[in-house]
This record gives structure tokens, C-alpha cells and sequence, in this order.
């Protein structure tokens, strides 16, 4: 057994069962290792791909997938969707080839500073320094994916101890420890502020925002009437009919203080106070009102759902009725497109169970309230803020839930950064819908350079902005990629083509002219 087959050995005996690869002449003997049957391989056509699919996966299966980076430019390249994971804290363990130890010494072209660029998005670096021990590093690296918080662990294999003579793979892996509850003392702090009468505001996030946390959640607003809300970007929530709806607090400035005007406290779980996403001229990087207190209750990696079964019996809650998300008005929508006719098109015919991957702050911003009472959905959005986040995470998502429709929404320029998912899609037949608004413009630029009062703006700030010369043809761009594409310039259109995206098997790209 060489050191790359140990590696695939050591990674699916701890769970590690797929991996999203973009090789080079460095992991050839990586590439035969995943002729191991317990590994599945999917190959991206660009690295941000690679580690955005293991960021979509992590978000659905709370397992990490591994990624297969070619030398440091290819870890590069994946950086940006590395960056979002992190945000979203997703484990992933990455495995990045590099020459062999003696072969770095002539600083051949490829040649480059590894740890260096993996260090500032990486909580776990680690060189493998010989093939014996590639079995114990893989272990570890895992080991640090698979932490609560999820945490980005990079595995650098020099060519050596890829094809040298290496060890068996332990034949146990040892599962991180169970993430920990509250103090007692701390849920009765916050029973206290809930039961004061006072108006206070619970901003969840991570695991407290999925359906069996939110109900706990939403016994706590009917019987202390307090707010429930997220930060305006979740890594992962569980809405729709049927289940507890929670309010969003805005992205703008502006809106984000009126929403938190009069709230006295904030009980945070898994998350921070809420920080605007900008510094922007005269005003303030924090949203919440100047006599607002701050409460830590759960931090990232604690047990949530633990924390808000705590504090439910504490407030004596537990026979409270929380109040349901009704189902809406589920009629196809006619006329022009504009941002209530697409989410009222997509809130139509959003199947059951389905996840919709959201990275459309524009055209998409009446989604997230209009779509609460579509069939119950999971939502994925971009907590990193790093563009060309969606194509690749509706990629990862779709091969960890092969059952479920995956609906991509996503801006034609964000959807550029990493348009090479879209082969992936048909490659492997996955049952994606790409939403493309077509707008023809980095419109959220237009209305940031509004925002940060950078005065009138001028033509050639203007053609940095616009995507409109020579505009995009996303229905060839589709099809030469192996998805079915059409075209839609209306609501009802838009709706019918969800709807036949649906009942067909596979990818498929819609362009939403604007």
C-alpha cells in the first residue's frame, strides 16, 4: 500500500466518503488511490468549484467531504469558496499535492509557499513528512473537520509520500467529543431577561435554525414575547410552512436600526451582535441601539438545541404553542418580472424538501419573505460574502441529497465567478435548477457606490459595473455545459419553466431576462 491509497484507506474508515477533485501531475497517484470503491470522486473544472461542492455538502450532510487541489495556484484558485466555508463553519478536508521534498530544492515554476497561502483560511495545517505517517495525519485532519464549529483542515502531500511504501490505516477512528450544553447558571441569566418584560430579540444561527430547534425557539416567543430573527446571510435554515418563521434582520444600514430600534436585549445562539457588512461614511459598524445589552447564550460548537430545551423549561414554556408559518398564496404570478413576481414564481413551485441556494441580493431581496410559507425547504445562503458561492454549493448539496430539487438563484455576474458547475451538473445528473438574473449589470455595485456617498456617478465608473457589452447568452452558455436552458421574460413563463425543471431529471438553467 502506497501513502495515497492509505489516505483514501484512513479517510473513508472516518467517514470521508467524498471527495471533489481538480488533480494535477503531483496527485496521479492520489487519482488512483479513488479507484477505492468507498470513495466517490467528482471532478470540478475549477478549484473554487471543488471547495464550494464540499462546503454545499458539509451544510447538508454535518460530515465533511475532502477536496483534491493541485499544488499551491490550485489551492488559490479555491480559496474564495474556502473563505465562505469558514464563514459558514463547514468542515472540509482539503488535500493539496506538492513536489516531491527533493524536487523543491530547483524551485521549479509550479513551486510555491503552500502553508503560507493555506494559513490565514485554514484552522488545521499540516505537511505530511513521510508516507508512514499519512494515515495519522489524515486522521487528524479529519478529526478537525469534524469539530462543532466545522473547521477547514489542509493536508499537504509531497510527492514522496504519495508513492512511498506506507502504513495500513488504523483500524478505528476516534469521533470528536459531544459539543457541550450551557452552563445552568447562564440559562437562568437568560430566563431572567426573557421573563423581564422588557423587549428582547433571540438572533439565531447555525444549528438553532433548523425545524426541531426553531420550534423550542418559537415556545419561547409565545410565552415571553420575544422577537425571533437571524443575521441577514444563515448558513443553513429550515423554513416553510408548517414551521416557526423567524424574521431577518435587514442588510442596509439603515433598515437594520429601524428593525432594532427599541429592543433592550439580544440573546445571541451560535452567532455574534449583529455588525453591518460594510463601514460606510458616517454610519455605524453596529446595528443594535445604544442601550441594547448583548447576551452570549450559545457560542458556535455548542449543543443549541440543548441550550433552547434548557431555557424553555426554565421560562416554563414547554406547553406553549409556537406560532406556524401558514402556507401562501400559491397561484402562478402573471405580468412582468420584477422581484415579488420571481419569488412569488419560485415560493409556487418550490417542491417539498427542497433547497434553495440563494446568492441574489438584488433581484432576489423579496425572496426570503415571500417564500416563508412555501412547502417546507432548507435555504443556504452566503455567509462569506465572496461571489460565486452558489453554482458550486447546489453542486454539494445535490450529491449529498440525491432525493431533494436543488433551485439555485444567483445574479449573472456572480454566476461567472464559477459557471464551470454547471458541467458538473450534467456530468453527474444532478437535480439542480439555475436561476440566472439576467440583469446585465453588477446591480448590488450600483446601488453600494449610492451607499458609500461616492457622489455622481460617472461613465467610466459606470462601464466597470455593467456586464452588458457583450451581453451573456445564458441559454447557449447552458447547453454548451450539458443542461437543458431556456429562455423566460414574464412571470407565468418563469413559473412554468420551475415547474417543468421539476418533473425532469437533471440540470437546468433558466435565464430570468431583466
Amino acid at each position: 500500500m502506497n501513502g495515497a491509497e492509505s489516505l483514501v484507506a484512513s479517510l473513508t474508515s472516518a467517514g470521508v466518503d467524498m471527495c471533489f477533485a481538480n488533480p494535477g501531475t503531483s496527485e496521479m497517484h492520489f487519482l488512483a488511490a479513488l479507484e477505492n470503491p468507498k470513495m466517490r470522486s467528482v471532478l470540478c473544472l475549477f478549484e473554487g468549484v471543488a471547495t464550494g461542492a464540499a462546503d454545499g455538502w458539509y451544510r447538508m450532510k454535518d460530515a465533511p467531504a475532502c477536496t483534491l487541489l493541485h499544488l499551491g495556484p490550485g489551492l488559490a484558485n479555491g480559496l474564495a469558496n474556502i473563505h465562505n466555508a469558514r464563514r459558514a463553519s463547514s468542515g472540509i478536508v482539503n488535500v493539496v499535492g506538492d513536489h516531491a521534498s527533493r524536487h523543491l530544492t530547483y524551485d521549479a515554476p509550479l513551486t510555491s509557499d503552500i502553508e503560507g497561502l493555506a494559513r490565514p483560511l485554514s484552522h488545521w495545517v499540516r505537511r505530511v513528512d513521510s508516507a508512514k505517517s499519512v494515515a495519522r495525519d489524515a486522521l487528524a485532519a479529519v478529526a478537525q473537520a469534524r469539530r462543532r464549529p466545522g473547521r477547514i483542515a489542509t493536508l499537504i502531500l509531497p510527492g514522496e509520500t504519495s508513492w512511498g511504501e506506507a502504513n495500513d490505516p488504523p483500524s478505528r477512528f476516534e469521533a470528536p467529543a459531544e459539543p457541550k450544553a450551557p452552563a445552568a447558571d447562564l440559562v437562568e441569566h437568560i430566563a431572567r431577561i426573557l421573563l423581564s418584560g422588557e423587549q428582547s430579540m433571540i438572533v439565531l444561527a447555525g444549528r438553532s435554525l433548523r425545524a426541531e430547534a426553531l420550534e423550542l425557539a418559537g415556545k419561547l416567543a409565545a410565552k415571553t414575547g420575544c422577537r425571533l430573527a437571524s443575521q441577514f446571510f444563515s448558513s443553513r435554515t429550515e423554513r416553510g410552512a408548517g414551521r416557526v418563521s423567524i424574521e431577518r434582520i435587514p442588510y442596509s444600514v439603515s433598515p437594520a436600526l429601524q428593525f432594532l430600534q427599541g429592543v433592550k436585549h439580544i440573546v445571541t445562539i451560535e452567532t455574534g451582535e449583529p455588525i453591518a457588512f460594510f463601514a460606510y461614511p458616517d454610519q455605524p459598524s453596529q446595528l443594535k441601539p445604544a442601550d441594547c445589552a448583548i447576551h452570549s447564550f450559545v457560542l458556535p460548537g455548542e449543543d443549541s438545541f440543548r441550550g433552547l430545551e434548557m431555557l424553555v423549561e426554565a421560562v416554563g414554556a414547554g406547553a406553549a404553542r409556537p406560532n406556524l408559518q401558514a402556507a401562501s398564496n400559491r397561484e402562478t404570478p402573471s405580468g412582468r418580472l420584477d422581484p415579488t413576481s420571481i419569488a412569488q414564481a419560485i415560493a409556487a413551485t418550490l417542491p417539498e424538501h427542497a433547497v434553495l441556494v440563494d446568492e441574489s441580493l438584488t433581484t432576489g431581496r423579496e425572496s426570503f419573505a415571500l417564500t416563508a410559507g412555501a412547502r417546507p425547504h432548507d435555504q443556504l445562503q452566503n455567509m462569506g460574502g465572496s461571489i460565486g458561492f452558489s453554482t458550486p454549493v447546489a453542486v454539494g448539496a445535490a450529491l449529498a441529497c440525491p432525493d431533494r430539487r436543488i433551485f439555485c438563484m444567483v445574479g449573472d455576474g456572480s454566476a461567472m465567478y464559477t459557471i464551470q458547475s454547471l458541467w458538473t451538473q450534467a456530468r453527474e445528473g444532478l437535480n439542480i435548477t439555475t436561476i440566472v438574473f439576467a440583469n446585465n449589470s453588477y446591480k448590488i455595485l450600483k446601488a453600494e457606490y449610492a451607499n458609500m456617498g461616492a457622489g455622481v456617478i460617472g461613465p467610466r465608473s459606470l462601464s466597470m459595473i455593467d456586464i452588458d457589452r457583450p451581453r451573456i447568452d445564458w441559454v447557449a452558455m447552458g447547453k454548451s455545459m450539458g443542461c437543458a436552458a431556456v429562455r423566460v421574460e414574464d412571470a407565468s413563463s418563469l413559473a412554468n419553466a420551475l415547474s417543468n425543471s421539476v418533473r425532469e431529471p437533471g440540470p437546468t438553467l433558466i435565464e430570468v431576462a431583466l
